[in-house]
């Protein structure tokens, strides 16, 4: 806390926010929020700080009550957010996708099934950030057999959809060759 306050640039204020955050402290994790509100607050008119302040709750390991992925989409109905922002896109779902590891990959698919639906609705708005956007997927022949089979799952399903660009559809498509 004492680094976080008298941070004089962003790169302390960030590693010392980011401790916080992903603290197991308890008394850190009762900071965690406040820190994250006056993070917020004083950089709000920052658009790349506002990326990392996305990136760093997407990433987070230590949550509290809620879920990554819930944090997740809750964080998708703040005012910083916005399907049609690329790079808010990829600050929190993609950094959730490719940072959150444990989260993205839990054992029950929602994760998978989280991307899915955000490649499926980018897909019409921005194919390009879409078709980036599915990558974690398509590394499904890295893991145990039941999320490859949650996630190719997925792949299909997203292919499936008959509004799918041709970026989604190449990159999909090269993914399911076995």
């Amino acid at each position: 806390m004492a680094q976080y306050r008298t941070a004089h640039n962003m790169t302390d204020t960030l590693a010392a926010l980011r401790s916080i955050v992903n603290s197991k402290n308890k008394i850190a994790s009762k900071h965690a929020k406040e820190c994250l509100a006056d993070f917020y607050d004083r950089f709000k008119d920052e658009p790349l700080a506002i990326d990392q302040w996305l990136v760093l709750q997407a990433t987070s390991i230590s949550t509290g009550t809620v879920t990554s992925l819930e944090k997740v989409k809750s964080l998708m109905q703040h005012p910083c957010f916005s399907l049609k922002n690329p790079n808010k896109v990829r600050s929190l779902i993609g950094a959730f996708c490719n940072g959150n590891l444990i989260a993205f990959h839990a054992a029950d698919g929602s994760g998978y099934q989280f991307l899915g639906k955000q490649v499926r609705t980018l897909n019409a708005m921005n194919p390009q950030i879409a078709s980036r956007l599915v990558t974690p997927l398509t590394r499904w022949k890295k893991y145990d057999g039941k999320r490859q089979q949650l996630m190719i799952k997925e792949l299909e399903a997203i292919k499936a959809d008959p509004a799918l660009s041709k970026d989604v559809f190449e990159v999909v498509s090269k993914s399911l060759q076995k």
